[in-house]
């Protein structure tokens, strides 16, 4: 069962949770109206990680960056990510992120797409160190791309939504739980897409 989420909104205006059972997603289009994707290409310091697959050593399909108030080591399929101090830029979205949220931040995983070639595979955000029901807050500059979710235990429940320039993707209750996400690839000719996700560790 596909569950297509084009309508966010409620007759409110809150945003309606993308999902329809066991997690929280909300989204809020065009959260962040300054456009910052080029400052945000040219100022962070990324990094191409590698992983092994079947005893093969292979580059991640995308570009990564990891900030960190303090010295938040934080390991990610086998990649150990030594933070760097956040900077002016990433502090700001970081403040935005935190007022909409109502929760504190103190680390922020980037990730840079460049193309429709470069993706996250299925995954969840489940580490111990996040907590046990962690608050994750993702804001998408860019090119627009499918974000996709997958019920851990009903396979056949899936959810589907399109980051645009701006928005914001708040996933938090139980999402990490009982729900896989991911950023397929695609053979369309797309722009590049960095897409911030803010975290609390500790």
């Amino acid at each position: 069962m596909d569950l297509f989420n084009n309508d966010q909104l409620n007759l409110f205006g809150a945003p309606k949770n993308l999902l329809p059972f066991d997690g929280e997603v909300l989204l809020y289009p065009h959260f962040y109206k300054e456009d910052v994707f080029t400052r945000l290409v040219e100022e962070t310091p990324w990094k191409q990680d590698k992983m092994k697959i079947y005893g093969r050593e292979v580059n991640f399909p995308r570009l990564t960056a990891w900030y960190g108030e303090r010295d938040e080591v934080y390991v990610y399929s086998g990649v150990v990510n030594v933070p760097v101090k956040f900077s002016p830029l990433l502090d700001s979205i970081k403040q935005a992120a935190e007022q909409q949220c109502g929760h504190r931040f103190n680390t922020a995983l980037l990730n840079y797409y460049r193309d429709g070639g470069d993706s996250m595979g299925w995954h969840s955000d489940d580490e111990s160190e996040l907590g046990g029901n962690p608050v994750i807050a993702s804001v998408s500059f860019g090119a627009s791309r499918v974000f996709q979710f997958k019920h851990k235990q009903q396979k056949n429940v899936k959810a589907s939504v399109v980051l645009n320039n701006g928005d914001l993707l708040i996933m938090q209750g139980q999402t990490q739980h009982h729900w896989f996400h991911q950023v397929p690839k695609t053979s369309r000719m797309l722009g590049a897409r960095i897409n911030i996700t803010f975290r609390s560790i500790g």
